[in-house]
């Protein structure tokens, strides 16, 4: 059976795709190369055409992840004004439409834990992830005018992640949303974005 041209790429976008969510879903140690396969259609001999290895497949995934990721914080570094791209990224970041997204949301609340545990495979590229969020924050900060941008930028990124992480894991629907919704403010408040004035 002949294959058109772009067989290849697509089916290694597909196990790319099913990969970050199978990531998301089970952290890197719990993905099997077998069950990605099985999901696309293909046996497990056929995954050595894409990749040398099951960590090569994860550093790849996440690759993928933080490429998501990356152009949805791109607006922050962008030509607008920062204080207007700041909002908007933590009026999507801090929502209940990405806490519920779990298999595409942003990989830093899924697995940070994961990463956090030890030499797992694609740590460092976990960790490229994270810095170039900081330095999108901390530009953005920066531009606002914000002392000590860096230390600002760890903060709010933290608080971000975690408080998608702590909504994710509440039990309570009211008390999930309202995590969300606290930290939301308490960021806007402290950084003057909600402020027409500025």
């Amino acid at each position: 059976m002949r294959y058109a041209s772009d067989h290849k790429a697509r089916t290694r976008e597909q196990l790319l795709q099913t990969a970050a969510r199978e990531i998301r879903a089970k952290g890197p140690e719990g993905v099997a190369v077998v069950g990605i396969m099985g999901q696309v259609g293909l046996t497990h001999g056929g995954f050595y055409a894409h990749f040398k290895s099951k960590d090569a497949l994860i550093e790849a995934a996440l690759e993928e992840m933080f490429r998501a990721a990356k152009e949805r914080s791109a607006p922050i570094v962008g030509d607008g004004d920062p204080r207007v791209a700041l909002r908007t990224y933590l009026d999507f970041y801090l929502s209940p439409a990405h806490r519920d997204a779990r298999d595409r949301g942003c990989p830093l609340p899924a697995l940070s834990g994961d990463f956090a545990r030890g030499d797992t495979a694609g740590r460092e590229r976990f960790s490229t992830g994270i810095e170039t969020l900081f330095e999108r924050i901390e530009t953005a900060l920066g531009m606002l005018g914000i002392a000590e941008p860096s230390i600002e930028a760890a903060s709010m990124l933290s608080e971000m992640v975690g408080a998608v992480a702590l909504s994710r894991a509440t039990a309570d629907g009211g008390r999930s949303d309202m995590i969300l919704a606290d930290v939301r403010k308490a960021l806007g408040r402290r950084y003057g974005l909600d402020s027409d004035d500025n």
